[in-house]
């Protein structure tokens, strides 16, 4: 295992959890944890540790308390943000963690000048978009962990239809990360058989619907909290291509600079994930209808971007 080393900034339960999976992969030699929360970063640093002694394994998970000693680190995962509270409105959110999001990407610049940045926090295209803005870096070194999770999940949803197919499943999911995403059955396979050849439309349409909102069904269904498991696990994707430079193609949230006829904003799409982070991207031959949910896809962002700068 080369000395490669990973922060995580926020150990709530994604964070927790990315760091344990990290673990457990054994991909990096130093895991750096920090929260708000010194104490909730500290008891994961000593869980998360116990377990790996437990496993016989050779990662080092430290707890961080000062901004000086969060450093030199190859990635630094961001999941830091808080959630939607009773009587906050959307733009409340966007702004406070907007806010949230300047904070920690400076303090993580000074010391960490060379990392790659993935972004967990929500409103998750925004955020990406704040990264860049604030930190200066080039559009290759943030990326948005989305795709990957809403395909996973578009993924499920076609084998809990089928009952068959599991890890056999290429769901196919590109936009915002939000109501807005577009799911694309018609580049989506189970083994070698396009979505509309196993499935009817009205199943199709239903799958994706389910897509669309299955972060909110397990917030419903938690009562207070949300997913973790599944945004832990797409980020640990992200970081295993980009450390063992891969090459691997992956739906993420980038800037795009010309790519599918648009500027300037920050879309879910496909990539190429390597050493250097984002090393291309990949468009698509998408359909008239696909483009047009894309573009209403982007829209919605760059309406959150706008009220962001508005209040700036």
């Amino acid at each position: 295992m080369k000395n490669r080393k990973i922060g995580i900034i926020g150990t709530g339960n994604v964070g927790a959890t990315l760091a344990f999976t990290l673990a457990i992969k054994n991909i990096c030699s130093t895991i750096l944890l920090k929260d708000i929360r010194d104490d909730l970063s500290q008891a994961m640093a000593l869980d998360i540790s116990q377990a790996t002694h437990a496993l016989k394994l050779a990662t080092k998970i430290i707890a961080i308390k000062d901004n000086k000693d969060f450093h030199d680190c190859d990635i630094v995962v961001i999941t830091a943000g808080i959630a939607r509270k009773p009587g906050m409105s959307r733009d409340d959110l966007l702004f406070t963690n907007a806010k949230i999001m300047k904070n920690v990407v400076e303090d993580i610049i000074q010391h960490n000048p060379t990392a790659i940045l993935i972004i967990v926090s929500n409103h998750l295209d925004v955020m990406v978009y704040q990264a860049l803005k604030v930190s200066n870096l080039s559009n290759n070194r943030v990326i948005g962990m989305a795709g990957i999770l809403d395909s996973a999940r578009m993924s499920h949803f076609i084998e809990e239809k089928l009952s068959y197919g599991i890890g056999e499943i290429d769901a196919q999911v590109m936009g915002g990360h939000g109501n807005d995403m577009v799911p694309l059955t018609s580049l989506s396979k189970v083994k070698d058989k396009n979505l509309q050849e196993v499935l009817n439309d009205k199943d199709i349409d239903e799958i994706v619907n389910k897509t669309k909102h299955a972060g909110a069904q397990i917030v419903e269904l938690l009562g207070t909290g949300s997913a973790y498991f599944a945004p832990a696990s797409s980020t640990a994707i992200i970081i295993d291509a980009i450390l063992n430079d891969k090459k691997e193609i992956h739906p993420c949230a980038v800037m795009l600079s010309g790519e599918y006829g648009f500027n300037d904003i920050v879309a879910g799409v496909p990539v190429i994930l390597g050493k250097n982070g984002v090393e291309g991207i990949i468009e698509l031959n998408l359909d008239e209808s696909q483009k047009f949910d894309f573009m209403n896809s982007v829209a919605t962002v760059r309406n959150l971007i706008e009220t962001l700068n508005s209040n700036n």
